[in-house]
């Protein structure tokens, strides 16, 4: 059964593959950059090293709140341009790391989804709930040359 970790962007469940996410962090201070585009919040040190973050609320176009006790930071890796890239999402919350029922996902709707499709890997269910599984190369290939370009010049 693939596993995912369940997170909360304002109403609704989204899922990461949790082969990608190295860890979850508590929402701590994160030094800004000056001209960042609106979603790279800014960078955190993660154990020495430099991790952009971007805000999922401002990538999905919905505006940016106060981070709360359940704010977190989800650290990913992954391979970008042929280089091992470390970033962090900030969610309004998390859930768990979770199967879907059935483990089996239906493709993105065309119209009348909130979300890009293009960002979606597919929709899953939890229960009585949809689980949106976000697909990471496709939700991150706008911000990555920036990402990694900022992450070079902070290292």
């Amino acid at each position: 059964m693939t596993q995912f970790v369940t997170l909360g962007i304002d109403r609704e469940t989204f899922a990461l593959p949790v082969e990608a996410v190295r860890e979850i962090l508590d929402m701590c201070e994160i030094s800004k950059l000056p001209n960042a585009p609106p979603q790279l919040l800014g960078m955190i040190d993660v154990r020495g090293a430099a991790v952009p973050v971007i805000d999922l609320r401002t990538k999905f176009g919905l505006p940016r709140i106060d981070s709360t006790p359940n704010t977190r930071i989800l650290v990913l890796e992954f391979v970008a341009q042929g280089r091992k890239t470390s970033i962090g999402l900030v969610a309004d919350r998390v859930f768990e790391v979770t199967g879907l029922d059935g483990d089996r996902l239906d493709p993105a709707p065309e119209t009348g989804c909130r979300w890009q499709s293009d960002h979606i890997a597919g929709i899953g269910r939890r229960g009585d709930r949809f689980v949106v599984v976000l697909d990471l190369a496709r939700l991150l290939a706008d911000d990555t040359p920036t990402l990694i370009t900022t992450a070079l010049e902070a290292a």
